[in-house]
């Protein structure tokens, strides 16, 4: 409908309309009766008329926030901690933003951290579950697994570093086939590959360790297994170290010295994400050439890295949890693969450690820190 002027009506334009039969519908109900606009109402029907008008005026925000649609809440579930989490929360956030959504005004974010105690997952799960967000984002293998144990009908956007079929998440991944879908960073298959790359570092070394955390068994036992058979090929004796906890790390790499151990791999794995800061410190006090899994730790002041950085990871998954709430279903949503994997040397932390780096390996490198 359009006005005289032909404008376009407002869709309320009939409830608020103020016109003859409307201000004579007011003064029949108020009976007024005056002579003219500046003649003043009486007390008590002034407040009468004060009170109709306040009711109209308050009808027309109570209408509005009825048609609108409630703020979609996704929920966060990490093994780590806020303070851990920071960076890849950051790239998330990006990739979300990529899609329309900043947290606050377009989606809200219920967060659940296990503080590096992955017993407390499936607990955390449920509780999202329970809270009835609309997707769930599952920060590492640990967190999909209990996801995946706690709904099968909520979306969950998983990154994982074991292989998502072999381990149970989905079908496949091209066609999830479930309600399940995200980014395999594939990590574990990267493991002979760092132990090869600590055995160029460090020709003389007969014997390499692996660290892995035990309450991470999919992650920790594929990998062990992975990095056996290669350490065989390369004529080497693995040593295979478990650390769950902070005091673990420590003892972890006391233990080393005994073993005279040549170099550490370390396994991808969030705990050991988490506390970086401290393996990059323990393999330092302890001057053992350590490869680590990302890119982070190399920056941090670690040896050397070889695989990804969580910005691409985190992204993808922020970009997945937007169209998710579009409509989209994770069935349909094919498990994203890490494409970009580069070699990081920190040759600074080298020459702490009094290793020279074989040339070879320095032009093969993709950034060396100085």
């Amino acid at each position: 409908m359009k006005t005289r002027e032909g404008r376009p009506q407002h869709p309320d334009s009939e409830r608020f309309r103020v016109g003859p039969r409307t201000i004579q519908s007011f003064r029949a109900r108020l009976r007024v009766n005056c002579t003219g606009w500046g003649q003043p109402m009486p007390a008590l029907r002034r407040r009468d008329f004060i009170t109709v008008l306040a009711g109209a005026s308050a009808a027309w925000p109570l209408g509005a926030r009825g048609q609108q649609a409630a703020m979609p809440v996704m929920g966060y579930l990490s093994a780590g901690s806020q303070e851990s989490d920071v960076l890849r929360l950051t790239h998330l956030r990006k990739g979300l933003s990529e899609g329309g959504y900043i947290e606050s005004r377009d989606v809200a974010i219920e967060y659940r951290w296990a503080d590096g105690l992955s017993e407390r997952l499936p607990a955390l799960a449920a509780e999202l579950v329970r809270r009835r967000v609309s997707v769930i984002v599952a920060a590492g293998t640990p967190c999909a697994l209990s996801a995946k144990r706690a709904t099968s009908t909520i979306p969950i956007i998983f990154l994982t570093a074991a292989d998502p079929v072999l381990i149970g998440l989905v079908a496949s991944l091209s066609r999830p086939d479930s309600n399940m879908t995200g980014v395999a960073s594939l990590a574990v298959e990267l493991g002979p590959k760092q132990l090869e790359l600590a055995h160029e570092l460090v020709p003389p070394a007969t014997t390499i360790a692996l660290l892995v955390n035990p309450t991470s068994p999919t992650i920790a036992e594929t990998l062990t297994r992975e990095l056996q058979s290669a350490a065989r090929t390369f004529g080497l004796q693995l040593h295979v170290l478990h650390a769950s906890t902070k005091r673990d790390l420590d003892t972890a790499f006391a233990t080393l010295e005994g073993l005279r151990t040549g170099a550490l791999v370390i396994s991808t794995d969030n705990f050991f994400n988490d506390q970086s800061q401290q393996l990059v410190a323990l393999a330092a006090r302890h001057a053992v050439p350590t490869i680590y899994p990302f890119h982070e730790y190399a920056q941090a002041g670690g040896l050397m890295s070889y695989g990804q950085s969580y910005a691409a990871p985190y992204r993808q998954i922020g970009i997945y949890v937007g169209r998710i709430l579009k409509g989209e279903r994770p069935a349909d949503l094919p498990v994203q693969q890490t494409t970009k994997i580069e070699l990081i040397i920190n040759l600074k932390t080298a020459k702490t450690l009094g290793l020279e780096v074989p040339p070879t390996l320095l032009a093969r490198a993709d950034e060396v820190i100085e």
